[in-house]
């Protein structure tokens, strides 16, 4: 009895021994798989980590930038409203001479910008076409010297229709009058607004002076008003009050009158550009009749 006793014993021991080992290994394998899900976790935080900074990084740059423009976009606004609330306070201060001036300052720009877009489409000055043609016309081929004129430009067209009509053999005294007819309508289109010009230019300084002459008018009666309380800063504020209307209509005569000026030279300069042209085309007719051997071609030859 006491044998088998003692042999069921260590057979009964392995069983609980292998269960121990069991559960060792049971255990160690939670721990390593414990370990790997905290290893995940820390990477997963890194990983969160880096892409907050990256966007904190990039939403400070676009917060930076936009905020830089709006910064400076509230910065140029109070200035500009500044100079905008100044220039109707001194409009105002002014008085009905300088809204006149005002007025007109801004149809005097409105004619300018017209005029600078007709001779831009025009091109008066534009004469490679017609040199060329008289070169063609000189050596007597008149075909090319035709056809080397653009007929959208108006002293080619002038030019064009002088050849033509000598081509043409039309009488002297026909031709010369519509092609003075001619120039006088292109000078006249190249004069038109010209002259509201002049007259703007020449009226704004009377305007700002007629309004520092009423200004002064007004500051001696304030004067006089007081009486022997006399205020030098209400004699000071009404000078330069009516100063004002003087400084405004300088500003508006001065760069219309220079503008004016030059446009009626480039007027001048196209008219004697035209006549140019065109009396070399009739001197050079004539010249190839007188002299027929002259060049060997005939003018207008078929």
């Amino acid at each position: 009895m006491n044998t088998q006793t003692e042999t069921n014993h260590p057979i009964n021991e392995i069983p609980a021994s292998e269960n121990s080992t069991e559960g060792v290994i049971t255990s160690g394998e939670m721990t390593a798989t414990t370990d790997n899900l905290t290893l995940s976790n820390g990477i997963n935080e890194q990983q969160g980590s880096l892409t907050e900074a990256i966007n904190a990084s990039g939403a400070e740059g676009f917060s930076a930038s936009t905020s830089g423009d709006i910064a400076e976009s509230i910065a140029t606004a109070p200035e500009l409203n500044t100079a905008l609330e100044q220039a109707i306070e001194l409009i105002q201060i002014g008085g009905p001479a300088v809204w006149i001036l005002s007025a007109l300052s801004v149809f005097a720009l409105s004619i300018i910008l017209l005029k600078l877009w007709q001779f831009a489409l025009l091109r008066p000055e534009s004469l490679g076409d017609v040199h060329k043609s008289l070169k063609f016309w000189n050596q007597g081929d008149t075909q090319s010297a035709r056809e080397s004129l653009n007929a959208r430009k108006p002293v080619s067209r002038i030019v064009l229709l002088a050849m033509d009509g000598l081509c043409q053999e039309k009488p002297p005294a026909t031709l010369q009058e519509e092609l003075s007819r001619q120039a006088n309508q292109l000078t006249h289109q190249l004069r038109s607004l010209l002259r509201p010009l002049e007259v703007i230019a020449s009226l704004s300084p009377l305007l700002g002076l007629m309004g520092t002459v009423l200004g002064m008018i007004v500051a001696f009666q304030q004067m006089e008003a007081a009486g022997n309380q006399v205020d030098p800063s209400v004699l000071s504020g009404g000078i330069w009050q009516a100063l004002l209307t003087t400084a405004a209509g300088l500003a508006v005569a001065i760069p219309v009158a220079a503008i004016h000026s030059w446009l009626d030279r480039k007027v001048e300069r196209v008219t004697h550009l035209l006549k140019d042209s065109v009396t070399q085309v009739v001197t050079l007719n004539k010249a190839q009749k007188a002299s027929p051997t002259l060049t060997g071609v005939s003018h207008c030859a078929a």
